[in-house]
């Protein structure tokens, strides 16, 4: 929250500070796991389907089969973790830089690691807050919020961990 504490105005304080669900997490580390399987995946069908045109010797234990593979595919095999990998610091990176808080003044969104963008709406300015949640949502609690603001537009922030309790901190702020 060094972002949103540092730009606090006078006499304005934090009401809620919206965080990211642990499921967020979840799904970051299972695009690991996909990238795994996919790449595993990858190396049997190829090892599969050298094996059925006569192109493995017989004899050949797992490693020497996939040593005998041909470098694209062993290539296209790494990449695909490799993808799995990105995908997981993207995400991670998203969650640290992500900054979601409610003062008593301004709902407050700010993402970037580099590049920084912030979009602020003043309390009084909201005409609307919905919810958006699965099912998955309702079960495990998150869900993302649709802010609706005065010359704003929409803003539509990212999945977060109770959001009906950060919708009742958007209508305390507004009647502070």
């Amino acid at each position: 929250m060094l972002y949103v504490q540092q730009s606090l105005g006078p006499d304005e304080e934090l009401v809620h500070i919206g965080k990211f669900h642990w499921m967020y997490t979840v799904s970051a580390f299972l695009s690991i796991f996909w990238g795994l399987v996919g790449a595993i995946l990858v190396i049997v069908i190829a090892t599969y389907a050298y094996g059925v045109i006569g192109k493995l010797p017989t004899n050949a234990s797992a490693i020497g089969s996939i040593q005998h593979l041909h470098p694209v595919i062993r290539i296209f095999s790494f990449l695909v973790f490799i993808f799995g990998l990105m995908r997981f610091a993207q995400m991670m990176v998203v969650k640290a830089t992500t900054e979601i808080a409610i003062t008593s003044n301004r709902l407050v969104y700010k993402r970037g690691l580099i590049a920084r963008h912030v979009g602020e709406i003043n309390i009084d300015r909201i005409e609307g807050v919905n919810v958006l949640q699965t099912i998955l949502g309702r079960i495990f609690n998150f869900g993302r919020i649709m802010v609706r603001g005065m010359g704003v537009g929409e803003v539509l922030l990212p999945s977060i961990e109770d959001p009906i309790s950060f919708r009742r901190a958007i209508e305390k702020a507004k009647s502070m």
